[in-house]
């Protein structure tokens, strides 16, 4: 079973792996978004099926991307309150998203040096 701190490690991981590559002169980099809640998934389609989320965590997830800083993890209080004893994170106040006033958050900037690993 995934631990909760999975999604962050590879957050991190992929925010590693692109600080390597270049395309051409240009260095490449990427917002990542992360929340933490319920959400309904399922297939949908008759034709060409999809799987999908639906529900408030999503779209809070997505706010948290398209409002992010290119280069940073943006996450929300609840998911701050699960990792923060195995990543440092740094609060960036709050922003006005629809739907859901304002809302605080932080952006992952590492593992805790004494936390472990998430996948053995």
């Amino acid at each position: 079973m995934p631990c909760r701190n999975t999604l962050v490690q590879l957050a991190l991981d992929m925010q590693a792996a692109v600080a390597e590559q270049t395309f051409g002169d240009q260095q490449l980099a990427f917002r990542i978004g992360i929340n933490s809640g319920p959400v309904v998934a399922g297939v949908i389609g008759r034709k060409k099926f999809i799987y999908d989320l639906w529900g408030e965590a999503v779209n809070l997830a997505s706010c948290m991307e398209s409002q992010g800083q290119r280069g940073a993890i943006q996450i929300t209080r609840r998911t701050f309150e699960l990792i923060k004893d195995e990543f440092v994170c740094e609060a960036r106040g709050a922003i006005d998203v629809k739907g859901a006033n304002h809302v605080e958050i932080w952006h992952v900037l590492g593992r805790r040096v004494s936390a472990r690993p998430a996948i053995a």
